[in-house]
């Protein structure tokens, strides 16, 4: 067998994480490029070391499945899975771990460590991550959600062009919401900067934090998923100025998709469509019975939060919210376009990123079409 330094220079040279790296970048952003590049490193000497069968189909099933999701709505599927108890039912003797976050970039880092196996993401860090990772690290496995995400601003503000001067935050630098603000102020003729500086202040921050924030007055709008832009709205008395659907053909695009890592998927793939299995079951009871699914996210959400969302909250961020197994390929094109075009992603092929394969079949075991890319 060959050793790890002969197999690493059979592969070729680790790709250079850092787009742009000339330029002076947040600390955060730093941290979250080295784990990259560390990532990639990692991912060459598994490839070496443990091969590309380790299926666990001829071997013992996996102690455990860590799984990642966010206190969203947008991530309801995953909320509702967990609290239903859907996903450790079909994993079986495979123990469900779960961790949650607050925006994408912190997901990819625990994927990029190893600290999960699979997360529910936006595209924007999961195409970082397939980027900056050479293709090796990542594969989207499914859909989950489309929709919910808003800009909302103070009333005062009335378009576009009132936004000039005023401080607006995303979850996360790079993250979905907040390749999608810049995106969409740059095309309003808008100069933002990773630094929070240009004609508007982009600043990252958590989502919780956003909304004391602009009840407060010290911020003057948010793009932010859903129950965020409906607390904005509700408890911060602000009105919508953008509603991403709108944006996109039909409204639709991906919000929140299932990304699992590359090693784990090719030494546990029967575990992995088993954790699809549930992914589907979830989605299910999600659109049979919204009452329920609004019951049991709200029950998760406090479970990680503290706090219960009000139901009426629940019922109106509901509305912009569609759940779909379907991963909407085309939409998470754009939106790596539209990364590259702020210079926060170099060039980078995706058509290796989906692994649809898993999932197709289990939509067939259920009578259900398959999805493409």
């Amino acid at each position: 067998m060959a050793n790890h330094a002969d197999c690493l220079a059979a592969s070729g040279p680790i790709p250079d994480p850092r787009p742009n790296a000339d330029r002076p970048r947040p600390v955060r952003a730093r941290r979250w490029l080295a784990a990259a590049a560390a990532l990639a490193l990692t991912v060459a000497v598994g490839a070496c070391s443990s091969g590309s069968s380790g299926s666990s189909d001829g071997g013992a099933q996996p102690a455990s499945l860590r799984l990642g999701y966010f206190p969203n709505l947008t991530h309801a599927t995953a909320l509702v899975g967990i609290q239903e108890g859907i996903f450790q039912r079909n994993l079986g003797d495979t123990k469900l771990e779960t961790r949650s976050f607050n925006a994408g970039p912190s997901a990819v880092e625990a994927l990029f460590s190893g600290a999960i196996d699979a997360t529910y993401i936006g595209p924007n860090p999961a195409i970082n991550a397939y980027a900056k990772s050479g293709g090796k690290a990542v594969r989207i496995i499914s859909g989950a959600t489309s929709g919910g995400a808003l800009l909302i601003v103070r009333p005062d503000i009335t378009d576009a062009q009132g936004l000039r001067g005023k401080k607006i935050a995303t979850p996360q630098l790079g993250n979905t919401q907040d390749v999608a603000l810049r995106s969409w102020l740059a095309r309003q003729g808008f100069k933002t900067d990773t630094q929070g500086g240009g004609d508007v202040q982009v600043v990252n921050q958590e989502n919780a934090q956003t909304l004391e924030l602009f009840k407060a007055g010290e911020i003057d709008g948010a793009w932010v998923p859903e129950p965020w832009a409906t607390r904005l709205e509700r408890e911060g008395g602000g009105k919508v100025l953008v509603d991403e659907a709108k944006l996109w053909p039909g409204g639709r695009f991906v919000t929140t998709h299932l990304v699992v890592r590359t090693e784990y998927l090719a030494r546990n793939p029967g575990q992995v469509e088993k954790l699809l299995a549930g992914q589907v079951e979830a989605n299910e009871l999600v659109n049979r019975d919204p009452a329920k699914a609004q019951l049991l996210a709200n029950t998760q959400i406090e479970k990680l939060t503290g706090k219960a969302l009000k139901p009426e909250v629940i019922a109106a961020a509901w509305k912009r919210l569609t759940f779909t197994d379907d991963p909407m390929a085309s939409s998470l094109k754009t939106s790596a376009a539209n990364a590259q075009d702020l210079g926060l992603l170099q060039p980078v092929e995706l058509d290796g990123i989906y692994d649809l394969g898993p999932l197709n079949r289990v939509l067939a075991a259920e009578g259900q079409p398959r999805v493409a890319t």
